[in-house]
């Protein structure tokens, strides 16, 4: 099967000393070999910012 599940993290809380906020989300394996990078809503800092693949 080419999908995997993949967490996706967010790249912004760290730097402010807020916990991270992540999302699980499928990507084809085959297609998109890098890492998936998109923007996604931080309800710890109430707005929408940069979240990346993590292993």
């Amino acid at each position: 099967m080419p999908r995997e599940l993949v967490t996706i993290e967010c790249t912004e809380a760290r730097k402010e000393g807020k916990p991270p906020s992540r999302y699980i989300t499928t990507r084809n394996k085959k297609l998109q070999t890098e890492k998936l990078e998109m923007k996604k809503y931080n309800r710890f800092l109430g707005r929408h910012t940069t979240h990346r693949e993590i292993k």
